[in-house]
């Protein structure tokens, strides 16, 4: 496996451009990792990315409530690149001089990096269209709410900022991957995820006479086991159905039935149509397997996001440019994700790509997302810009075929 190295290749328009940003990128980058917001609430991100974007001389685009929009270059439109802004309700365990400072919210998910990279792709971008024209408009979209289901960007596709735009590209940090590198693959790369609560009443009583109760426990348990075994034999296993649950809360005595209890989970499913099904699916399974028990079911299924599908020009295009940039082995095959992404409803309405940007320092420690601890290698953040600014480039130069 090559080394990564910072310094761009001798051809690269992009890296002349960026050297002289990038320990400004880096400091805007802790700055945003300081004062991390969440969904809906992302204004001091949303000032600061207006600011510096105004500063460069474009005229940015603020959404409705949070989050901004910006267009660089001439003529029509030929691509969106599109960042996510906010952070997670998560304690910071980092111990980094730029550690959080809001109690209880961090950047647990690499959305300051994302949001960096974006930011400073605009700006290489500027300042190649003030040396020479660029035939085409790129623009990059600053969505807000990305964390809170179903997205922030169905808000951005409703405000009108996909129409126009023939292809989008996005990317999200991966802590598997080494800094340098970049994941990628053709079709689904992340899962659609839905959340489910349950709540079930009933009359409590002594657990020596449950046949005078109706047992919720018994009938929680019954639909922690049942429901994930009756989607594995009704949904055909290659679409990944995976229903799991992360709570089930119920009753404070050893001795007693309780009268209330609940459960919470998530569905999630790597085919779009079979999520469709398995989602009417498990509504019905719950209320059959819950029904001998006597309980009463309050059933919440919140849909969520479908899954993200990379088409194959749009990942050839972030394939080209990872190369171009980053080296012939930059680019590895990523596993598919359960993890659910609101850029899935932006792939709904314009072919696009998701690509994984490594953040892991070469044989230093593996972090999962939404980890309080998780700790990015910044240089990171030059690889996404030089990845996706050359991208762009390709795009409206017309020389990704």
């Amino acid at each position: 496996m090559e080394t990564f190295s910072t310094q761009s290749p001798p051809t690269s328009r992009v890296g002349a451009s960026l050297g002289p940003l990038l320990a400004e990128l880096t400091e805007i980058r802790r700055d945003i990792h300081r004062h991390p917001e969440l969904s809906y609430k992302e204004h001091r991100t949303t000032d600061l990315i207006v600011a510096r974007l105004a500063q460069a001389g474009l005229v940015p685009r603020r959404l409705e409530g949070t989050g901004v929009f910006v267009d660089i270059g001439q003529g029509p439109l030929r691509l969106g690149l599109r960042a996510d802004i906010d952070a997670l309700p998560i304690i910071e365990e980092t111990g980094l001089p730029y550690e959080s400072a809001s109690t209880g919210v961090t950047h647990a998910c690499g959305h300051d990096i994302h949001t960096t990279v974006m930011l400073g792709v605009a700006l290489v971008l500027v300042e190649l269209d003030a040396e020479t024209p660029l035939p085409g408009t790129v623009r990059v979209i600053f969505q807000p709410a990305e964390e809170m289901m179903p997205g922030g960007a169905i808000d951005v596709i409703a405000q009108g900022v996909l129409e126009g735009l023939p292809r989008i590209l996005a990317l999200h940090c991966d802590p598997r991957i080494d800094v340098g590198l970049v994941g990628t693959r053709i079709g689904a790369i992340t899962s659609a995820s839905d959340t489910i609560r349950v709540e079930l009443s009933g009359r409590g009583g002594h657990t020596s006479r449950p046949h005078l109760t109706e047992d919720l426990v018994f009938a929680l348990a019954s639909i922690a086991v049942n429901v994930p075994a009756v989607l594995s034999r009704r949904i055909d296993v290659r679409s990944a159905v995976s229903v799991v649950w992360g709570q089930i809360h119920a009753g404070s005595a050893p001795n007693a039935i309780p009268a209330h209890g609940f459960m919470s989970g998530t569905l999630r499913c790597l085919d779009g149509e079979a999520w469709e099904s398995a989602g009417e699916l498990l509504d019905r399974a719950v209320r059959e397997v819950a029904a001998p028990f006597g309980v009463d079911v309050k059933l919440e299924h919140i849909r969520g996001v479908p899954p993200v599908v990379n088409q194959e020009a749009e990942t050839g295009l972030l394939e080209a440019a990872a190369r171009a940039e980053l080296g012939a082995g930059a680019v590895v095959l990523t596993p598919q994700s359960m993890g659910g992404e609101d850029f899935a409803w932006m792939t709904q309405q314009v072919p696009g790509a998701m690509m994984r940007l490594g953040t892991r320092t070469p044989g230093g420690e593996t972090y999962d997302l939404h980890r309080g601890d998780y700790v990015p290698d910044e240089r990171a953040i030059a690889c996404g810009i030089r990845v996706m600014a050359a991208a762009a480039l390709q795009a409206v130069l017309g020389r990704d075929h």
